[in-house]
């Protein structure tokens, strides 16, 4: 099964990366982390990644420019897209293929044709038609008797002897036909009683059908009920320029264009601190991949169908705490050290909540204190709560306190010549 165009770009990547670098996979497996049989899978298009991080440590290992991680994040983005659209479109056969199909309606029973000598079948519901007399036999000739016997050949009737019988009518096939009496008006047309169920069903539907479509064009509504049409657009309002035809699917780090800018505009919108200048920078990153989290979905960072759904219909704010508040906060909790722990969260994440840094190994830092993705398993956190600055805050107070130091923190210049606070004196 050849792989989709999205798919090969990618993995043609990966394989350029991989014969740069002169190791063989197995020694790439090591260096990664990941088996030999999974690089082989994603080199050679069969197989892609879910998670980036493994393929940010795979490029690395590589030894990837920067420039090229971004082209490789980008590629993934839209490899990834690309399966789950696939496997959305396999499951959506695979119910067409399972699900009943609309019953067909019956046809009408129909008798199989007897001989000619066979009676009709009377449908039933229809009225019964009037019986024929009944066909007395001819009576039975003798040895000698012919047809064309006279008259003193009939036998007479005597007081104990049977009636004479008259002559049994032609079959009706060889019964002439008998025009219809001058006055007599032709019989009405009767049409089965399913047929007219039929045409009742029929209008009924038609008309059910053409209430619903007026209701949906006053109420400015599609008739599912939902508000939207196909592709997330807006029936009755502007269409959502992110779905329009000239975005793409999957928009990620390294465009610039007004796709990104309506991105911008968005997350704006709903209080993020970015600026709206079209490029999609390490900043609108973050703020991406904040907003991912803040609203339930998968933060990897790159605007889909389900990014650009949320960053119109979600109700997430992504306002924040001033940096005034963010200091004023680490001095209560860190009553200790407040300078110094004002000095390494700004070293950190510059006071900014919604900080959040990838590594070099896919893992990443979180919130204030940038609460590594290790640090979070271990504490009982998610990424929800690291963006949380109280709850960031306190974590970062447990970490200190186990050695009543900073040790979970590179230092910068700006924590190294912090002054260090005397202890408040407790009364």
């Amino acid at each position: 099964m050849s792989a989709c165009p999205e798919t090969e770009r990618f993995a043609a990547l990966l394989r350029s990366l991989k014969s740069r670098s002169g190791l063989s996979y197995e020694a790439l497996a090591r260096k990664s982390g990941l088996a030999g049989s999974t690089l082989h899978r994603y080199c050679r298009g069969t197989s892609v990644p879910q998670d980036y991080g493994s393929v940010h440590r795979l490029a690395t290992v590589c030894g990837a420019t920067p420039d090229e991680l971004r082209t490789l994040h980008r590629l993934w983005a839209l490899a990834d897209a690309a399966r789950a659209a696939a496997e959305r479109g396999a499951v959506s056969q695979a119910a067409g293929r399972t699900e009943p199909g609309v019953p067909r309606e019956a046809e009408p029973n129909v008798e199989p044709t007897a001989g000619p000598g066979a009676e009709p079948k009377a449908e039933p519901g229809a009225e019964p038609m009037a019986s024929a007399p009944t066909k007395a036999p001819p009576p039975a000739l003798g040895p000698a008797s012919t047809p064309a016997q006279g008259p003193s050949s009939i036998p007479t009737q005597g007081p104990s002897s049977t009636p004479t019988q008259a002559p049994a009518p032609p079959p009706d096939g060889d019964r002439a036909p008998q025009p219809p009496a001058p006055d007599a008006a032709p019989p009405p047309a009767r049409q089965p009683r399913r047929h007219r169920l039929r045409v009742t069903f029929v209008v009924a539907a038609v008309l059910a059908a053409v209430t619903v479509s007026a209701w949906a064009l006053s109420s400015g509504r599609s008739p599912s009920g939902d508000g939207e049409g196909a592709g997330g657009r807006k029936t009755g309002e502007a269409v959502r320029p992110l779905f329009s035809a000239g975005c793409p699917p999957v928009i990620a780090m390294g465009e610039h264009d007004e796709c990104v800018r309506e991105v911008q505009r968005l997350l704006h919108a709903k209080g993020a601190d970015i600026g709206v200048d079209g490029d999609f920078g390490p900043q609108t990153l973050r703020r991406v991949t904040a907003f991912q989290v803040l609203a339930g979905l998968q933060p990897n960072g790159v605007v889909a169908e389900p990014t650009k759904k949320a960053l119109y219909t979600s109700p997430v704010r992504m306002g924040v705490w001033s940096p005034q508040k963010v200091r004023q906060r680490v001095r209560e909790v860190f009553p200790e050290v407040p300078d110094k722990a004002v000095a390494i969260a700004d070293c950190q994440s510059f006071l900014d909540p919604l900080h959040i840094l990838p590594n070099t190994n896919g893992t990443r830092n979180w919130g204030l204190f940038q609460i590594s993705d290790a640090r979070l398993r271990e504490l009982g956190g998610t990424p929800r709560k690291a963006l949380d600055p109280e709850w960031n805050i306190q974590a970062a107070r447990r970490l200190w306190s186990r050695d009543r130091d900073f040790g979970d923190w590179p230092h910068c210049e700006r924590a190294a010549e912090a002054p260090r606070s005397p202890a408040p004196k407790r009364t």
